[in-house]
């Protein structure tokens, strides 16, 4: 089993019982998801955005417009987080105050590249929307000369990371076990429904396989 090293960075603190530093474990949670929380510092403001993402072994790809003010914070940052959670359910006790909810999550701490090369560019936006539907990339018209132009690309190396995973039922008290308050679980699980094709597709075009594959297996 290979692990990310410990450090004052990617250690978990607060419920370190929880903590995993295992490599298949994180990229597994990564792989599972297609939205990630970037931050970055904008002037001197701290924010948080969702974007969409992909990895390719121990490497995130992002991308967005060249005037993207969370792509150029990152560079000229040169350091990246990106974090991704997974809600599995929701945990209600018998107290409130041990209400909690199963979850698994990844953060990554990365240093950040500007992808230059056109072929390793083109690569990466290949690798992103394969990340959302495996295979669609062949179903689509790639970018033209202005929209490949227009959009900027960024490699984020995992240099570490640290998993955080809950997967268990109610942890009340002891003395409130008799009491006649309901407690349990109520499982969480994103799904996906039948795709609905646009109004003014020309007359013929079905459904791709990739996308009937992606459907069935999310269902």
């Amino acid at each position: 089993m290979t692990e990310y090293k410990v450090s004052a960075l990617n250690k978990v603190v607060r419920g370190p019982k929880r903590a995993s530093y295992d490599v298949d474990l994180i990229n597994k949670i990564l792989d599972d998801a297609f939205l990630c929380h970037v931050a970055y510092v904008w002037n001197d403001q701290a924010i948080v955005i969702p974007t969409a993402y992909a990895r390719k072994d121990d490497k995130i790809y992002i991308h967005g417009s060249l005037k993207n003010r969370m792509m150029l914070s990152l560079l000229e940052a040169g350091k990246a987080s990106v974090s991704v959670t997974h809600l599995d359910g929701l945990v209600l006790a018998r107290s409130a105050f041990h209400h909690s909810a199963n979850y698994r999550s990844v953060n990554v701490f990365g240093s950040v590249r500007k992808i230059e090369d056109s072929e390793e560019k083109m690569e990466a936006l290949k690798c992103i929307l394969n990340h959302m539907v495996p295979g669609h990339w062949d179903n689509v018209r790639h970018p033209n000369n202005k929209e490949f132009n227009a959009t900027l690309v960024i490699e984020i190396s995992m240099d570490t990371a640290s998993a955080k995973v809950r997967a268990e039922g109610v942890n009340d008290e002891l003395d409130d076990h008799d009491k006649p308050y309901w407690a349990g679980v109520i499982p969480i699980k994103q799904v996906v429904f039948d795709a609905v094709s646009d109004n003014d597709l020309p007359k013929g075009v079905k459904v791709p396989q990739a996308v009937l594959e992606y459907v069935e297996k999310n269902k």
